[in-house]
């Protein structure tokens, strides 16, 4: 539907909007019944650099300390133990052939100067916030597509922002020169290609990605760069002389089918060919599920430490998932060994529950049974699956009184629980076990409760 004001309703601006309409090949007939007008797909993705180091470092530099990101520097761990992984690193440290989510004791061996700062998930979720803040400012609709990215539909703008690459040198700059940190933002006709446009050189570019540039830009890449291509893909297709992005997008979809399977095929020769339609979501997706892991910094080999972080698993996943009005029907646990390798085993309850007493016991008996062999484990992951909404109306037993008892007093315990965390903070009370352990899960749910407790 065509909104006007009573001023832009005059015959000159009308014939002004007629004139652009038939160089975009619109008709009257499609006006008259309301269709929205719009022209060609116009997609931003927009990416924070080095998000979790450069959030950070543009935290010490307002403090008059210096800048992590001109440094051999990493986000990861606890600096004084020089235990855990990196999660984020400077480009100085890439020098030093630095890896995301290498151990912290080697990347030392790489870099004996390498600073390390402690993550901080309550900065991160305000940092993003304020930079869609700004997106949506410009934008129709805006997904959040991670922490550190979302993307624009910016489809139907054209005669508000008819030049789109000045446009993205705004939005860039006034995100850098307001907030202190940069991003880069690829263009393009759809979601695929604005994504992989925004990765093509860092930091604080502006990339495209339309279709004629497809077999120049994106074509010569590795296939390893495509999204949602993994390693297990690359080996598959490297056997079948399957290079390229560009081999991928020549190769006959049949020949594809027989290596990769057919679902994975099709995806990967239309993103290959630069071919996406999914749409941009400014309302996020209702949850599939709910899920919480944690990469251990030291072994786990005895089920007494496993339980521990299991409890606090499942109190951060059970919180998340009540915060939004849900309940689960399916629990599952998975576990990864040194040599990476992850197992996982799930179960259906007899009815939804959002409980974390039951959904830790059902996790504990869960692990008991996958984890027969007692190799030393790297990661934990408790996920939550099968959702219904909270007012499902539960069957009570007739039979087993004592058990409708306790799920109601566990109930209340974890509504109270919640209450508690809300008005005073995440850390104002916890699990007896989770306090002993000290044990930090769920951060990034904790940061984003945190920061939106002192917004409202």
């Amino acid at each position: 539907m065509i909104f006007c004001s009573s001023k832009e309703t005059s015959v000159k601006k009308l014939s002004v909007f007629l004139a652009a309409c038939s160089e975009k090949d619109y008709t009257l007939d499609n006006i008259s019944k309301g269709v929205r007008i719009i022209g060609e797909r116009l997609i931003f993705h927009v990416d924070v650099n080095s998000a979790y180091l450069s959030w950070e470092a543009t935290r010490r530099v307002k403090n008059g300390e210096s800048d992590l990101r001109l440094i051999p520097s990493c986000i990861g761990g606890d600096p004084e133990s020089r235990r855990g992984i990196v999660l984020a690193k400077s480009i100085p440290a890439k020098k030093y052939k630095i890896k995301t989510g290498e151990p912290l004791a080697l990347a030392l061996r790489k870099c004996p100067d390498l600073v390390i700062a402690k993550p901080d998930f309550k900065l991160y979720s305000a940092c993003s916030k304020a930079f869609k803040d700004i997106c949506r400012a410009y934008a129709p609709a805006v997904e959040e597509f991670s922490i550190d990215e979302c993307f624009m539909d910016m489809t139907g703008t054209e005669y508000t922002y008819p030049d789109p690459i000045k446009l993205a040198y705004e939005i860039k700059d006034k995100i850098r020169d307001e907030l202190g940190f940069t991003v880069n933002i690829g263009i393009g006709r759809n979601k695929l290609c604005a994504k992989m446009a925004s990765d093509f050189e860092k930091p604080d570019k502006v990339h495209t990605l339309f279709p004629e540039e497809v077999p120049l830009k994106l074509w010569p890449l590795p296939v390893g760069d495509l999204l949602f291509v993994g390693g297990s893909t690359v080996k598959k297709l490297q056997e079948e002389k399957i290079f390229t992005i560009g081999d991928l997008a020549k190769t006959d979809v049949r020949k594809l089918r027989e290596c990769i399977g057919d679902k994975m095929s099709a995806q990967a020769h239309r993103y290959a060919n630069g071919i996406d339609d999914s749409p941009v979501r400014a309302e996020p997706e209702e949850a599939k599920g709910y899920s919480n892991s944690v990469t251990l910094e030291e072994d786990v080999r005895d089920f007494d430490t496993a339980d521990a972080i299991l409890l606090a698993l499942s109190d951060s996943v059970s919180a998340h998932m009540r915060s939004e009005g849900r309940k689960a029907e399916g629990i599952s646990v998975s576990i990864r060994y040194l040599d990476f390798k992850t197992r996982s085993h799930q179960c259906r309850l007899e009815q939804p529950t959002d409980t974390t007493r039951e959904i830790y016991e059902t996790a504990k008996r869960l692990l008991r049974e996958l984890w027969k062999d007692k190799r030393p484990l790297r990661l934990l992951s408790v996920a939550l699956t099968n959702l219904t909404d909270e007012d499902f109306h539960e069957q009570l037993s007739l039979f087993e009184p004592e058990k409708n008892i306790r799920r109601e007093r566990e109930e209340k315990i974890d509504r109270t629980v919640d209450a508690l965390r809300s008005k005073f903070g995440v850390d104002i009370i916890q699990r007896g076990t989770v306090m002993e352990s000290g044990l930090q899960v769920a951060r990034k749910f904790k940061g984003k409760q945190a920061s939106e407790q002192e917004d409202a």
